[in-house]
């Protein structure tokens, strides 16, 4: 789409960003490559590939910081994990460029890991001369176990490059011309007897004439649907089982190895953070947890007042709180770390002069795009000829691709610094260890009691709730530098299984001796303190 100054105004409606002057569109592989290598190039930033997906494409992470990395509470941002959202990749890859170049401070404190995109299999088909919104990664899947791997995926049908929807005149059908926009299609109630016109499908033919449409993709699986927790077994793009491609299970492996990560954001459908996610008593004492914690629900609804007050856009349609086998559930359950997802963008609500909006949200969409003059947003319904149909009145048309989800890139300056800026309040909030009143009292006959007070001078815990209850998160330790044989009284070693926010726990020890010892506090996660006590 032809953008001039006013229309990016317009949408954008402030200032851009250094990297989107940059350039003027969403970059191809090669150019983000080269801007993380330029990321890299910053003696705080390690630029690491972790696999090589099927289709050859590098799957990066930067681990980003200053000093003892692996020591100090970390956030790991991820980008791309659906292929189609173009917006996350460009999210994590200029959050690493602004932390490098204007937040130096931040890196003293907390380490940083950013997985820029892990969907790069299908995020190139955004800028392939046929464009649809893509899942799945380079694999060959037979994904309706026909034995024919991509033997009925989508078909231009319109030869306008861009893959659609096509509607046919079907009095069977489950869908009608929506009351709100008759541009879009929307499914009837047949319980409260109501009759369908039209059958709506994805643009293609019925290639291996088995009756359906686009059912057998010429891609493989989604990075967003092939994770652990609530793995959708046997529906397409999931696979046989979870963590069998090379991105996911590097990415994991990797993971399980950076015990510092406190906490995870991730660029993606689901939204946590406009809409926090929902207690419920009965799902979180199951055998298998399938709700938030109770004292992780109020965490997340604390950092969703920080993300509201930070990110300007006001949230419309924001529901999506997961779906099974995504990244940003599995993070939480089954990682134990606290877990934060956002788009990052969303369609804004549209009302007419009378205050009236739309229900539907493709009727939402077209009617804020006319009102911005946006209109190349829209394929208009043209009849085409249907093998598959023969006799009926088939269509093709309807929203773009990547339109709903993809901002102009003029656009994209303004969101990143409100995003990068989000994710620093965040560190901020990590969990600091302090160790207050330090005391020294001598007990005559070379004998000395030291005792202590460990804090955690945060809002946040040490230790998510579910992270705490599967034992995944390394406990807190205090170590005390005397002797085992000079310790009267109190452990050489102390664990604490968690420590709340603005929680102390104290300790006392009696020591045999004199000189100095030392006590040292923390876990990766929530960061290290040490003083030296005189005996």
């Amino acid at each position: 789409m032809k953008k001039t100054l006013l229309s990016w105004l317009l949408m954008g409606g402030m200032g851009l960003s250094g990297a989107a002057f940059a350039q003027s569109e969403y970059p191809t592989l090669n150019q983000l490559n080269q801007r993380l290598q330029n990321v890299a190039s910053n003696a705080s930033a390690t630029l690491t590939s972790l696999t090589k997906t099927e289709g050859g494409k590098d799957i990066w992470v930067l681990k980003v910081g200053t000093g003892e990395l692996n020591q100090k509470p970390a956030i790991a941002v991820v980008g791309g994990v659906e292929g189609y959202e173009v917006l996350s990749v460009e999210l994590a890859t200029q959050f690493a460029e602004k932390l490098v170049s204007d937040h130096a401070e931040a890196l003293e404190t907390t380490t940083f890991y950013i997985f820029p995109n892990m969907s790069p299999d299908a995020y190139e088909q955004y800028f392939a001369s046929l464009k649809y919104e893509r899942r799945g990664n380079a694999v060959s899947i037979d994904h309706d176990r026909d034995g024919t791997p991509g033997g009925s995926g989508y078909t231009d049908l319109n030869g306008d490059g861009l893959i659609t929807m096509m509607r046919v005149e079907d009095p069977m059908g489950d869908y009608v011309l929506s009351k709100e926009d008759e541009r879009v299609l929307v499914k009837v109630d047949k319980a409260k007897g109501e009759a369908g016109k039209y059958s709506l499908y994805k643009e293609s033919k019925d290639d291996d004439k088995d009756g359906e449409f686009a059912e057998d993709l010429q891609e493989g699986i989604a990075f967003n649907k092939s994770l652990t927790y609530k793995f959708p077994v046997f529906e397409p793009l999931a696979g046989d089982m979870p963590v069998t491609q090379k991105e996911s299970r590097a990415l994991l492996d990797y993971l399980f190895e950076q015990w510092n990560i406190f906490a995870f954001v991730t660029f993606s459908p689901a939204n946590n953070l406009s809409s926090p996610l929902k207690y419920n008593a009965g799902n979180a004492k199951k055998r298998v947890v399938t709700s938030i914690l109770e004292k992780d629900q109020a965490i997340n609804a604390m950092i969703s007042d920080v993300y509201k007050e930070t990110v300007k856009q006001k949230a419309y349609q924001q529901d999506n709180q997961g779906t099974d086998g995504d990244f940003f559930q599995w993070a939480y359950f089954h990682f134990g770390r606290l877990s934060f997802s956002t788009p990052g963008y969303w369609v804004p609500e549209f009302k007419d002069s009378t205050g009236k909006g739309k229900s539907n949200a493709e009727a939402n969409y077209l009617a804020w795009a006319d009102s911005l003059a946006m209109n190349d947003v829209f394929v208009s319904w043209t009849e085409v000829q249907h093998p598959d149909f023969p006799g009926k009145k088939v269509e093709v048309g309807g929203i773009k691709p990547f339109v709903m989800t993809t901002p102009s890139y003029g656009k994209v300056g303004e969101i990143a610094d409100q995003h990068t800026e989000f994710i620093l309040k965040l560190a901020e909030m990590q969990p600091k260890l302090e160790l207050h009143n330090v005391k020294s009292e001598s007990l005559g006959n070379g004998l000395t009691r030291v005792t202590m007070d460990l804090f955690n001078n945060s809002a946040i815990p040490t230790h998510s709730e579910m992270g705490e209850q599967s034992r995944w998160l390394r406990q807190i330790r205090i170590d005390m530098s005397a002797d085992p044989d000079d310790i009267v009284s109190g452990n050489k070693i102390e664990l604490m299984e968690s420590l709340g926010a603005f929680e102390k726990a104290s300790f006392s020890w009696i020591i045999r001796g004199s000189g100095n010892v030392t006590v040292k506090a923390g876990a990766s996660h929530a960061g290290f303190t040490s003083t030296s006590v005189k005996l």
